[in-house]
């Protein structure tokens, strides 16, 4: 059902049936990592290649996976998580196209379910290939290896004192500077942990995403299978209107406060712009100096480990 209407949309494109048909068995790139990272700034430039739609943060994949277990009807128990889900707005989706296309998987299979989702989203920008980006997924990768074969982790890590810095004013990450580098050395440390069982997994810096963008995009095309194209450096040009998917206001702490469209739009405001370099590195300048120490006794062994400087 999909798929013929996939193809007739792609036709100009030129894209083959039997490459969409296959779409199953093509590595889907996974961006995963702490947030304020970097991963909204490697979406868009991912998703700006011709064949490749991400779509913004989904979040659902644990939820649907605890759901499925102890399903009496696994079909339905995947709708609603999904259609029920505060970020389901987000991306778009017809949810009678969806319970089209889950109702005739037989038998149900919730690997192919999520495909199914995936594809829907690819298809609404007429792109035959798709990807994920949500950073708490960090954390599942082997749950998400398990489901989706396909799946390639690109982790991207950044300096944790640049982290706890573009947490600040924000509704949601740490409460303070120690909480921060707990954080920050937890996620890292348990994604190396998973790592050891993924088949596929890749680390790359955000110094380097910003500082030398073309060579660390090309390595990421090279561990997804994605031939090189470089619309993903004019990535910028396209962001603003990516971001607008965000149109909804969103519900969190249980619904207890909601956060604008706008708002939640404004904290990706500069990837509207080519990649600001004046983003690395801002704890030499921008920290105070008490925030830097209670980081580093935290986190230091760790920033040490991964190559970045430590004062303390």
């Amino acid at each position: 059902m999909f798929l013929s209407q996939l193809k007739s949309r792609l036709h100009e494109r030129r894209i083959s049936p039997a490459q969409l048909e296959q779409d199953s068995l093509i590595p889907s790139p996974f961006v995963v990592g702490v947030g304020r990272s970097g991963t909204t700034l490697l979406r868009l430039m991912l998703d700006a290649h011709p064949d490749l739609a991400i779509p913004p943060e989904t979040h659902f994949i644990p939820e649907a996976a605890r759901a499925h277990r102890r399903a009496l009807n696994p079909r339905r128990a995947f709708l609603k998580t999904l259609t029920s889900h505060p970020m389901w707005n987000d991306h778009g989706i017809d949810a009678d196209l969806l319970s089209q296309e889950i109702s005739a998987l037989k038998p149900f299979n919730l690997g192919e379910a999520l495909r199914a989702f995936y594809r829907l989203y690819a298809g609404r920008h007429a792109k035959p290939r798709w990807g994920d980006k949500t950073p708490l997924y960090v954390r599942h990768m082997k749950l998400i290896q398990g489901l989706l074969p396909e799946a390639r982790f690109v982790h991207i890590i950044r300096d944790g004192r640049d982290v706890a810095l573009s947490h600040k004013g924000l509704w949601f990450g740490p409460g303070s500077i120690e909480e921060a580098a707990r954080w920050w050395v937890l996620w890292i440390k348990e994604a190396r942990s998973q790592s050891k069982h993924l088949p596929y997994y890749l680390e790359i810096r955000y110094e380097d995403l910003v500082l030398d963008t073309e060579a660390t995009l090309k390595r990421v095309s090279a561990f997804v299978s994605l031939p090189w194209n470089p619309a993903m450096l004019e990535y910028h040009k396209t962001a603003e209107q990516r971001m607008k998917e965000m149109h909804r206001d969103l519900p969190v702490q249980g619904g207890a406060r909601t956060i604008r469209a706008a708002e939640r739009q404004k904290i990706h405001s500069l990837t509207s712009k080519p990649p600001q370099h004046d983003r690395v590195y801002r704890w030499r300048s921008e920290i105070a100096e008490t925030d830097r120490k209670h980081f580093e006794s935290v986190a230091g062994e760790l920033l040490r480990e991964l190559g970045y400087d430590v004062l303390s």
